[in-house]
């Protein structure tokens, strides 16, 4: 069997025998029947190791301030100390045991790699922060070990502070191997390792189109998740599905920023499911909230169109030409600072649905 949190710790007085590592460690994952007798093993140690190694996060020599004191603090704890941390710094809401409190622990300027072992910004609870990496100004990495979302706002962060940075599927898949390992007696690769995670960041990743109204997103963005085999979800659609009116008219009567309201809401229940292509309204890149959401879960496409291809027709907000025009210039700066990847929309819909496969596809290198 295997064992998460919060029972790493607790699962121990009820085992035959602990493996000497995960003694050390003081907390176990893996549980072993044989003969009758229950081994206690920890494989996430073994998983934590190879998510460093593969996001070249080093703990050697550095200050490494661990959040949280569970059963995979101490993991990380035991790590930082095999591998010749200059410090290791607990951190816990209470401060007790030696650990410094969350206050204490933002007067640590010198820390100099962050590891967050706690539950803050795991579903659903993905607007936690347990605390802003910004606050260090001698960090060189962080490394969260929560996976879902995909990338937790504290790995956001650090990632906007152009940060080597990482959630933890990758931790997850590589601790699995080594349980992997122990149940059937036989070894995986690293390439097995590296190819089941690119395949579950593809299968749970959304895929988020953004464009100027009328370029295509909806269209292209079905044909997309058929080839996908993904649910397609139009955030325009949805709004209209719950208030039973259309977004035109909706900024109509109750004006743009009620309306931008409703968006914000829809996409951030979209956006905490996997697994969909999204194709969302021309101006939710206005809010940051919304690209920061999508961000968790999702790889952002930008579907260029030249500006006099782009339909008008029944736009609230881009009625004409000229009040298409300055959208345009108001927002394609927008749709080029939050993309992943761009992509032109000039040809047929089959063509712009394939490009949108083989592009989402190429991000994570399979």
């Amino acid at each position: 069997v295997n064992v998460t949190i919060p029972y790493k710790q607790t699962v121990l007085p009820l085992l035959d025998e602990i493996d000497p590592r995960a003694a050390k460690i003081g907390a176990v994952n893996t549980v072993v029947n044989r003969g009758g007798r229950l081994i206690g093993y920890n494989t996430d140690i073994a998983g934590l190791d190879y998510l460093l190694a593969k996001n070249r996060i080093y703990l050697s020599e550095r200050i490494v301030m661990i959040l949280g004191t569970g059963g995979t603090s101490h993991t990380c704890a035991a790590l930082a100390r095999e591998q010749g941390a200059k410090e290791v710094l607990i951190v816990s809401r209470s401060g007790k045991n030696g650990a410094l409190t969350y206050h204490d622990a933002a007067l640590r300027r010198d820390v100099q790699v962050l590891l967050n072992t706690t539950p803050c910004g795991m579903f659903p609870d993905n607007d936690g922060l347990p605390i802003d990496p910004a606050l260090f100004p001698a960090l060189q990495a962080a490394a969260d070990v929560v996976y879902n979302p995909l990338q937790t706002a504290f790995v956001l962060r650090a990632f906007d502070l152009g940060l080597p940075c990482t959630g933890g599927l990758q931790m997850l898949v590589a601790q699995a191997r080594s349980a992997a390992e122990l149940f059937l007696g036989r070894t995986f690769a690293d390439e097995e390792v590296d190819q089941l995670t690119r395949e579950l960041r593809s299968e749970r990743s959304n895929c988020v189109l953004i464009a100027m109204p009328g370029a295509g997103k909806t269209t292209v963005g079905a044909a997309a998740a058929k080839l996908m085999g993904k649910t397609f979800v139009d955030t325009d659609e949805e709004i209209a599905r719950r208030t039973g009116r259309t977004p035109a008219e909706i900024i109509r009567a109750d004006g743009e920023d009620a309306f931008r309201v409703l968006e914000s809401t829809v996409i951030a229940e979209l956006s905490r499911q996997g697994g969909q292509v999204i194709a969302t309204g021309g101006g939710a890149v206005t809010r940051g909230e919304n690209m920061f959401r999508l961000r968790q879960n999702g790889v952002i496409l930008f579907l260029d169109r030249a500006l006099d291809q782009l339909a008008t027709e029944g736009r609230p907000l881009s009625g004409d030409f000229e009040t298409l025009r300055r959208r345009w210039l108001e927002r394609y700066p927008l749709y080029r600072r939050y993309c992943d990847l761009k992509l032109d929309n000039d040809d047929t819909i089959e063509t712009a649905a394939v490009r949108v496969k083989e592009a989402f596809h190429a991000h994570f290198g399979a």
